[in-house]
């Protein structure tokens, strides 16, 4: 038996009760819609990262990080010195405390840089090039008072929580975790605390700060151009990569047996009293 149900015969109070009963489902229906649209067209957005906090938390003792470096000179346009730097840096609470680099160096001045140093505590020690040469028998390293040496071409140091933050806070553009802009060798020296020639404060580095996800630093690349006048210009590029962040990390000073301290090899030796390198620490510094 089919049973034909007459809208006309159901009592006025009864449609009244299925028009608002249809009539909350349709809202109900249009409420989760609106909810869902509001959901997808306005995600809730992370508030952006510290760099600087981000990297104070990487310092454990016991832990660091890898670093990779190519630095490029060209003058009048020809190519000059080509330096990779590979190795580690270490950590301790407040800080890089160690290091263990690699270099290879062709054009320029090469032969005239070492090849290795290991920076541990109190000291640095190098060997390679003219730093391994007229050393005493079974001699390997030499040993120099000075624990601030990072031998390295970037003139930008972000583990430097002040240069850090201006690479972030000058930066004209960012775009995909890239923050570009230029500060200028005066900029940076007075975030170092340093002096140098004033002819030298002008010159602008222009700069590419590469940071991750979680704030932290993949890359940095800079770029400046020395002026000579009539001897023409050099323009140099330093490009350093960071990975492994976190990462178990030992660095130890070299055998001692194997190690000579500068002073011991006397006034005549021929190695270098000090370990140049290409940063705005000893470009142009002032004693």
């Amino acid at each position: 038996m089919v049973v034909i149900f007459q809208w006309q015969a159901c009592p006025p109070l009864l449609l009244v009760m299925l028009k608002e009963t249809r009539m909350k489902r349709i809202l109900a229906g249009l409420t989760l819609a609106s909810s869902a649209a509001l959901m997808t067209a306005a995600p809730a957005q992370a508030a952006p990262v510290n760099p600087v906090k981000a990297l104070q938390k990487q310092y454990k003792a016991g832990h660091g990080v890898r670093v990779s470096e190519t630095y490029r000179t060209k003058t009048n346009g020809k190519s000059g010195t080509v330096r990779t730097t590979n190795g580690s840096l270490g950590f301790g609470k407040s800080g890089v405390v160690a290091a263990d680099l690699r270099f290879r160096e062709k054009g320029g001045l090469a032969g005239l840089s070492p090849t290795r140093s290991i920076t541990v505590g109190k000291h640095t020690f190098v060997q390679g090039g003219i730093y391994s040469e007229g050393l005493p028998e079974g001699k390997k390293w030499i040993r120099y008072q000075d624990a601030s040496v990072m031998y390295t071409s970037q003139p930008l140091d972000v583990f430097n929580a002040k240069v850090l933050k201006a690479l972030v806070s000058k930066a004209k553009s960012v775009k995909g975790g890239t923050y570009r802009g230029v500060l200028t060798f005066g900029d940076v020296s007075k975030i170092y605390g340093e002096k140098i020639d004033k002819r030298l404060a002008g010159i602008k580095i222009s700069y590419a700060l590469d940071l991750n996800a979680k704030g932290l630093v993949t890359g940095v690349r800079s770029a400046y151009t020395l002026d000579y006048g009539i001897l023409g210009s050099t323009t140099a590029t330093a490009n350093t990569k960071f990975t492994g962040w976190g990462a178990k990390i030992s660095i130890k000073a070299p055998p001692s047996d194997q190690v000579v301290d500068l002073d011991e090899l006397g006034s005549d030796t021929e190695v270098p009293q000090e370990i140049p390198n290409g940063s705005l620490n000893s470009l142009g510094r002032i004693g």
